[in-house]
């Protein structure tokens, strides 16, 4: 496809080292006269992902940042849009229990909620005031197919990304006025370091490439929540309309994370 309304714009991306950062910063940078600021805490994997996006023609600039530093993320926030308009954000950052390899959700639930919560908040709020300034921009929340019902196996994860789902749907009507657009990202399971970690197995698991393409389709249609692959996206939205106590039973049945 053919995004010719992106051309020439600037795109911020977090968590852009690895998995889905990555593949849509890789993705974003065969786009004509594209402006990539690439953010995350591993330097090393950065510059290899900066480096890619660079061969292919793109201009990229590196931030290196821990979205949970709320003091760090505004700075490096500020610092480039003294030279970018930041025209879209992507915030995509965020653990798992699995990434942070701690097998008990329990343990993992500060850190996952201080980077999945507080880290997109930390991320998000002083881009829309910029946006603001701006009179226009797009922003961006991944969220995932667990934030549409609490899951038994990544309960700190669910939770995590419910957030992510409904702060980002309630910010598409509020910040309409202000001609910014917000759109909710809600992938299933896709092949990165994160989901490498999972021990049960993972229907229509997907390259990170493929949901970086189906993810800019979106994006540039501006769909509320872009929700894929479609079979998984139909059961998450049917698990979160059943009736708790039918979706108890449903739920028994799923696999669970070892111990």
């Amino acid at each position: 496809m053919n995004f010719k309304n992106f051309e020439g714009k600037s795109v911020l991306i977090t968590g852009a080292s690895s998995g889905i950062g990555a593949a849509l910063a890789e993705r974003f940078s065969k786009i004509s006269a594209i402006h990539l600021i690439l953010c995350g805490r591993n330097q090393k994997r950065l510059e290899n992902t900066a480096k890619i996006c660079r061969n292919q023609g793109a201009a990229v600039e590196t931030l290196i940042f821990d979205v949970t530093d709320e003091v760090a993320t505004n700075e490096a926030i500020q610092k480039a849009a003294k030279s970018f308009k930041i025209d879209i954000l992507i915030a995509n950052a965020g653990v798992s229990s699995g990434s942070l390899h701690i097998n008990q959700d329990t343990k993992s639930t500060p850190d996952i909620i201080r980077t999945n919560v507080f880290g997109v908040v930390n991320t998000v709020l002083p881009v829309i005031e910029l946006m603001k300034k701006q009179g226009q921009g797009q922003i961006a929340l991944m969220s995932s197919m667990a934030g549409y019902r609490g899951l038994r196996n990544c309960p700190a994860y669910s939770a995590s990304k419910s957030f992510v789902k409904a702060w980002g749907e309630a910010l598409r009507g509020y910040l309409m006025k202000d001609n910014i657009k917000v759109n909710v990202i809600c992938p299933g399971f896709v092949k990165t370091p994160l989901t490498d970690t999972n021990t049960f197995k993972m229907p229509l698991l997907m390259p990170a490439h493929k949901a970086a393409e189906i993810i800019i389709k979106g994006l540039y249609q501006n769909k509320s929540v872009i929700a894929f692959p479609a079979p998984l996206a139909f059961a998450a939205w049917t698990g979160s309309i059943l009736p708790a106590g039918l979706l108890s039973l449903i739920l028994k049945c799923l696999p669970q994370k070892e111990k």
